[in-house]
């Protein structure tokens, strides 16, 4: 069938890095360049530079690159035309997430899906929702599932459901014992934001750009994941806007409190994917079963 080797090559030739070619192939780096050099010796000439620690291609890894592509996508539409033919549900998804959803709504989500479809091998690509829908552009990934809205004519948008966001911060804070807040009650307050490109960000960038009376939220800290600011907070080192979801545990244990918005803040979660037809039936299925799943919770 389709020839690993060519998978291997053309993962780095997409990536133009070992280090990241081997994570997204989950084999070791000195694997990887075996293989990439077994394939040169049977092309008796390099397919790529490695100069200045920079990869690039060769002009025969160039052309090498093109055919590739093309006989990987038939040997998917040939899976394909099997799987459907027979039934089966079987192969491999590439599904990208945001950190918020990936770390607190797909463990449970992938559990269940794996349960019904065993045979199906997911392959999850986490990052904020700016780089989800870039790899969903380029074709990298089958699905994506990010925060926040989506604006991408060239593909297709489903919200999945909606998510609320709170106020957090250490239980001895002088605005724990607040119902609810403005923006301008907790302004003026150290603040640990999300990274650049986070949907969590963005939610809440454009929440107080809207409540805020034309002030800035005092930025002390940037992190980028839900646990990292929440430890941050904990410590006392500031306030912060996280998803209700991904405190369940802390507020359980009291080891922070959490104060809702006025008005409240809301984003969807939603899939996005490419507007043609997925490769595999195992990513249709994938699909219709997170849908099934948003509806459920």
């Amino acid at each position: 069938m389709a020839d690993r080797r060519l998978k291997i090559f053309h993962t780095v030739a997409r990536l133009l890095n070992f280090t990241k070619a081997a994570e997204e192939l989950h084999m070791t780096q000195p694997a990887v360049t075996f293989q990439i050099r077994q394939l040169e010796e049977q092309f008796n000439t390099r397919l790529f530079d490695r100069a200045h620690n920079k990869v690039t291609l060769t002009d025969v890894g160039k052309q090498v690159y093109v055919y590739s592509d093309r006989i990987l996508k038939l040997y998917e539409d040939m899976t394909r035309t099997i799987t459907d033919m027979t039934g089966d549900v079987s192969g491999s998804v590439t599904l990208g997430a945001s950190t918020t959803i990936a770390e607190y709504m797909l463990p449970l989500l992938i559990g269940e899906f794996k349960a019904k479809y065993p045979e199906v091998m997911i392959n999850l690509r986490e990052s904020n929702s700016e780089d989800i829908v870039t790899m969903v552009e380029k074709n990298d990934i089958d699905l994506g599932i990010v925060e926040g809205f989506v604006n991408n004519k060239h593909l297709l948008v489903e919200q999945c459901k909606m998510d609320d966001l709170v106020v957090i911060m250490p239980n001895d804070h002088v605005l724990a014992g607040e119902k609810e807040l403005n923006v301008v009650d907790f302004i003026a307050y150290p603040f640990i934001s999300r990274e650049h490109g986070s949907g969590t960000q963005e939610a809440i960038t454009g929440y107080v750009e809207k409540h805020g009376n034309g002030e800035a939220l005092n930025v002390c800290f940037e992190l980028s994941s839900p646990e990292a600011i929440k430890g941050a907070v904990e410590a006392g080192m500031g306030i912060s806007i996280v998803s209700r979801s991904t405190i369940i545990k802390e507020l359980k244990l009291g080891t922070l409190t959490a104060v809702e918005l006025n008005p409240s803040l809301e984003r969807p979660f939603s899939f996005v994917r490419q507007r043609y037809k997925f490769k595999s039936r195992a990513a249709d299925q994938l699909l219709a079963f997170s849908q099934a799943f948003c509806k459920e919770d």
